[in-house]
């Protein structure tokens, strides 16, 4: 994926105003996902509380947890 490419998804991103703000964001989604970054971590790069970030995530449909894959596994399955 080339430069223009993630500029052109970024600027769709309603939430945020500035397009740096949005790549930040497309760039914490992944680091989340990826689990390469912690929600506190990610809540600094987009300037935001964790708590703020948290709720965005579950606004926008995307799952995160502070377990890890087996403990979700298990949650799910309890």
């Amino acid at each position: 994926m080339n430069t223009e490419n993630i500029k052109e998804i970024a600027s769709e991103i309603q939430i945020f105003q500035t397009l740096e703000q949005k790549e930040a964001f497309l760039f914490v989604l992944g680091a989340l996902t990826a689990r390469i970054i912690s929600l506190k971590k990610a809540a600094e790069i987009v300037e935001l509380e964790p708590e703020v970030c948290l709720k965005l995530l579950e606004l926008i449909g995307i799952e995160f947890s502070y377990l890890s894959q087996e403990d979700v596994l298990i949650e799910k399955n309890w």
